[in-house]
């Protein structure tokens, strides 16, 4: 099957929508503190779904994690404890930049080090993204689909400290009330690189991809057996800090218990991205201390799922980018932003800012969105070139 980077695209765009929907979920989490909620649903995002995703789409999915070598195994797996590290920094981003801001910086960092260092390492980024040797006609418009897509995430971080200015006090706003510029800036490089280092999961379980082809699993569906790997780092790094957490802040009692300790009362779901604060508080009186145990594992497997197929669907865009599939990270983190911003004006989360700043983020969903075209678009025109080729070889052979 040929490579079809338009439908990559689209797979994208799907994974985008599940990663920037999946926290709104945890906004039915009542009386349970975010280190418990956020395990309970990544016991569903790092666990439960790759396994059983894996088990049902791939063939012999034993079989391939036996075969891979373990120089494979454990660098697929490192890079997945690496990215857990982003993922728990990413909330300290949040704190000293803002929301907004933060997200920018992070995500644009993500997104340029996912990107560009797998090409850059491999010594094909002369070849693949400037065309030097005339290989790769697409390349250059790849590249302007990237910085395009960076301009775009730049756009967002510049609206994002306007909003903060239009809609706080004294140009501040509760949300940065520890506002600390260059120590956000250092935690939100760390957060962003190690963060980049799922995509780089992909580049060092490449074996896995293929040992899984080669027991007859489809292309849609060979990047699952890695997706296990990467998640199994993620959720070693991520249930070591919440389990810590848990025996901290004496909440482990949370994830069976029928009634909540007063002072964790006010805790519950937040909407505000992966690491709000802790304690959230809800409406309702503090002396309501029954939890809705059942109603919080429903939603707390509703948002790991969503999470989940983020990269259910990013495995099946990368199979559909031919010898671009680094270019799927930009495309991944593009989508993930116009989504969540979206969300963010569904629940007027920009409502109080100025014309210009919304006027901001309407210039960035447009940069954003056309730098996914135009990954797209570059990626189609190397594929075609590429398979022109390949037709013109047998002709000039049968000659």
């Amino acid at each position: 099957m040929q490579p079809n980077p338009l439908l990559g695209v689209v797979f994208h765009w799907l994974g985008g929508l599940a990663s920037g929907s999946f926290y709104v979920p945890y906004k039915g989490v009542r009386k349970w503190s975010w280190e418990t909620f956020w395990l309970a649903g990544g016991m569903f995002s790092w666990l439960i779904c790759p396994w059983i995703g894996a088990l049902l789409l791939s063939k012999d999915l034993f079989a391939v994690l036996h075969e891979t070598s373990s120089h494979t195994f454990w660098m697929t797996y490192l890079m997945g404890v690496l990215w857990g590290l982003g993922g728990l920094t990413f909330g300290l981003t949040m704190r000293y930049l803002g929301m907004s801001l933060g997200m920018a910086v992070a995500l644009g960092y993500c997104a340029a080090f996912g990107t560009l260092v797998p090409p850059i390492v491999k010594g094909e980024f002369a070849d693949k993204l400037l065309n030097h040797s005339g290989t790769s006609a697409g390349g250059p418009i790849v590249l302007v689909g990237v910085v395009v897509c960076l301009v775009g995430i730049a756009l967002g971080g510049i609206a994002g400290v306007r909003k903060e200015r239009d809609m706080g006090n004294d140009g501040k706003s509760s949300a940065i009330s520890e506002f600390s510029l260059w120590k956000g800036l250092a935690i939100a490089t760390f957060s962003g690189v190690m963060s980049s280092c799922f995509s780089y999961g992909f580049q060092f379980g490449d074996p896995i991809t293929k040992i899984s082809a080669s027991h007859g699993t489809g292309p849609y569906w060979v990047g699952l057996p890695v997706i296990v790997v990467i998640l199994l780092g993620g959720l070693t790094t991520n249930f070591i800090w919440c389990v810590m957490l848990n025996l901290k802040n004496r909440t482990g009692y949370q994830y069976l218990a029928s009634h909540v300790r007063e002072e964790h009362a006010h805790h519950g779901g937040t909407g505000s991205g992966e690491h709000g604060p802790a304690a959230t508080a809800v409406p309702g009186s503090p002396t309501d201390l029954k939890i809705p145990v059942l109603g919080n594992w429903l939603f707390c497997a509703l948002a790991g799922t969503f999470w989940y197929f983020q990269f259910f669907f990013y495995q099946m865009g990368e199979s559909q980018m031919g010898n671009y599939k680094f270019s799927s990270w930009t495309l991944h983190m593009a989508s993930i932003i116009i989504f969540s911003t979206l969300w963010g004006i569904f629940f007027k989360e920009w409502r109080g800012a100025k014309a210009l700043t919304k006027s901001l983020v309407v210039i960035m969903l447009l940069f954003l969105i056309g730098s996914t075209c135009i990954i797209g678009w570059g990626n189609k025109i190397s594929e075609d070139a590429a398979n022109a080729k390949a037709a013109i070889v047998p002709a000039e052979v049968a000659k």
